[in-house]
């Protein structure tokens, strides 16, 4: 099992997880950041580092959010990996709730 981050993630891209990351399996896409499962070594140091609790192991993904699963395991190895600390996103600020709801899983 690997890491997945899901749902929260998307159109903000904090980027406290990725800089306690020891096996820098992070992978930046556009609007959200993606954990590669053949990188991860499951070891959970990235959980309590995101602000929007959007990384969970894999076996613990909400219900809602499991398409997430795959969608990490397709869009890491073709997103380029990040490995430093960045902004967030500018348009973060305007999220009305952070836990999101929304299916956001198509604006990738």
């Amino acid at each position: 099992m690997a890491m997945v981050v899901t749902e929260p993630c998307f159109g903000c891209k904090f980027t406290d997880c990725v800089v306690v990351c020891p096996t820098e399996c992070f992978h930046e896409g556009e609007s959200m950041l993606f954990i590669n499962p053949d990188e991860c070594i499951d070891c959970g140091a990235c959980v309590p580092e995101c602000p929007v609790s959007a990384i969970f192991y894999e076996g613990d993904v909400p219900a809602a959010w499991k398409g997430y699963v795959e969608l990490n395991r397709e869009m890491a190895p073709v997103c380029p990996p990040i490995r430093e600390r960045k902004a967030p996103l500018p348009e973060r600020e305007r999220l009305p709730d952070e836990t999101g709801g929304g299916d956001r899983m198509n604006g990738r």
